[in-house]
């Protein structure tokens, strides 16, 4: 295969597999099996099995019981899908689908269960909870879906090599804005979406979240990162919606993704998954270090509360 594309430009690999009259994924499958020296079925194949992974999550996940070792989180999955199967959330069961989809595995994670990072740990459940989503409430084929996470995985690529995907280093827009990118990418090729609007939808979740810190309340990936996942599906399509419609990102994609490596940059360490700062650092934060560990965090000031 001769098409000229590397992962330090999305704008490259869309506009090659516009050139080529090929899908983002169909293109990725073939350089990943040319690159892997496998057969695209063997490369294929392994993608499956990372996607029935995804997918058995969800039922673990949403257990009433679920609760992780700390006792911080568990059973905001249970509720939310509760609510949408009495029919009684605001949005629908699509919507509120994806959200409970990635409460669960989030919670999960947290719980020390079996998931795929997409493109890690914190952020686990945006991607899947997209995909999965789609293929319930569009009927679409394993297959489609499939082929939809070689999309995201080539955006994951190009963030990772133009800028960061790791908590630390970036902030959380690094984590959750990175998969929510992806995400978006994702429902786009599903819903036949062209590679520029995958270039848009990945512009605007990016952007959507810009400056997003990282900030673990006792050191731990699960408050408010649970929750971020939800907020990060609804990012994802948000971003889709507005890019189906032909909403067009001012600042071009790479730019975009350059931007937020910068602005990683820019975050102090107190706010890049060192809990010292942000949500970690409030006074009910501190409290609840103390009880998990049975000592004070030693983060902000006194636990008087004087200045909140």
């Amino acid at each position: 295969m001769d098409i000229d594309f590397n992962y330090f430009s999305l704008a490259s690999l869309l506009n090659a597999a516009e050139q080529n009259g090929l899908a983002v994924s169909e293109l990725v499958l073939r350089q990943q099996a040319e690159q892997l020296e496998k057969s695209k079925d063997e490369v294929y194949c392994r993608m499956v099995k990372n996607y029935r992974v995804m997918g058995e999550c969800i039922q673990p996940g949403c257990r009433k019981d679920l609760h992780s070792t700390s006792g911080l989180t568990g059973g905001a999955a249970y509720k939310m899908k509760q609510a949408v199967d009495f029919g009684k959330n605001l949005t629908g069961p699509f919507f509120g689908g994806a959200l409970y989809r990635a409460l669960a595995i989030s919670e999960l994670n947290a719980s020390m269960g079996r998931i795929v990072a997409a493109p890690t740990a914190g952020s686990s459940g945006i991607l899947p909870a997209a995909v999965l989503t789609m293929q319930a409430e569009r009927k679409l084929s394993e297959r489609a879906c499939v082929m939809s996470l070689f999309t995201a995985s080539a955006v994951g690529m190009v963030i990772a090599n133009k800028a960061c995907l790791a908590g630390a280093e970036g902030g959380c827009q690094a984590e959750c804005g990175s998969a929510a990118a992806m995400a978006a990418a994702a429902v786009v090729e599903l819903a036949g979406g062209t590679p520029r609007m995958i270039g848009n939808a990945v512009a605007t979740a990016l952007a959507n979240v810009l400056g997003l810190v990282c900030d673990p309340v006792a050191g731990l990936v699960e408050i408010p990162c649970v929750k971020r996942n939800a907020m990060g599906v609804a990012n994802a399509f948000t971003s889709a919606e507005l890019a189906l419609a032909g909403v067009e990102n001012a600042i071009p994609v790479d730019e975009v993704i350059y931007a937020m490596k910068k602005v990683g940059e820019s975050l102090p360490a107190s706010l890049r998954e060192t809990a010292d700062g942000g949500l970690a650092a409030t006074p009910t934060a501190r409290k609840l270090y103390g009880k998990i560990f049975g000592k004070t965090a030693e983060t902000g000031c006194a636990d008087c509360g004087a200045c909140w």
